[in-house]
C-alpha cells in the first residue's frame, strides 16, 4: 500500500512541475501525458491507471504496433493473462523481485474499459518484459 501512496506522490509531483498535454475522446477517457508519466481515466467507469517507466512513452510512440493493429478482445485476452501472472508475481516477493513486481493491478474481466487503456496496458507489458528481461505467462513479448 506504501507503493501505491508513493506513486501518486511521485505523479503528483511531476504532475505539479512539468507541462502536460491532456487528451479527450468520446468515451470521456482522460490520458496525461508528462514526458515518461502516462495517466489514463475515465469518471464513466471510475478507473485509473497511471505509468511512471522511464523510456515508456517514447517507445510506445516509436517502436510498439501502432492503434488498430490489434482488436479489443485480443489485448483484453492478454491483459487478462498478463495481470493475473503479475498479481502471483507481486504475491511471491521472495521468489520475484519485489521491485518490479511493486503493487497487483486491479483488472477485471468483465468490465470493457475501452481499447485505449487496453492498448496501452498490454503495450506496458511488452515493454516492461523486454526491458527487465522477463517473461510472463509463457508469451515471448514480439513487437
Amino acid at each position: 500500500m506504501k507503493t501505491w501512496h508513493l506513486a501518486i506522490i511521485v505523479c503528483v509531483l511531476l504532475i505539479g512541475c512539468k507541462t502536460s498535454k491532456t487528451v479527450t475522446s468520446n468515451h470521456e477517457t482522460k490520458q496525461t501525458v508528462e514526458n515518461d508519466t502516462v495517466r489514463i481515466s475515465s469518471d464513466e467507469i471510475e478507473y485509473e491507471i497511471i505509468i511512471i517507466e522511464p523510456g515508456f512513452n517514447t517507445w510506445l510512440v516509436s517502436t510498439a504496433k501502432p492503434e488498430g493493429f490489434y482488436s479489443q478482445s485480443f489485448l483484453e485476452n492478454r491483459n487478462w493473462i498478463y495481470v493475473t501472472e503479475w498479481n502471483q508475481r507481486v504475491l511471491q516477493p521472495q521468489r520475484y523481485n519485489p521491485n518490479l513486481y511493486e503493487m497487483q493491478i486491479n483488472y477485471q474481466k468483465n468490465i470493457d474499459y475501452g481499447y485505449e487503456l487496453n492498448y496501452k496496458l498490454y503495450n506496458y507489458f511488452i515493454y516492461f518484459q523486454l526491458k527487465y528481461k522477463q517473461q510472463l505467462a509463457g508469451f515471448v513479448p514480439r513487437i
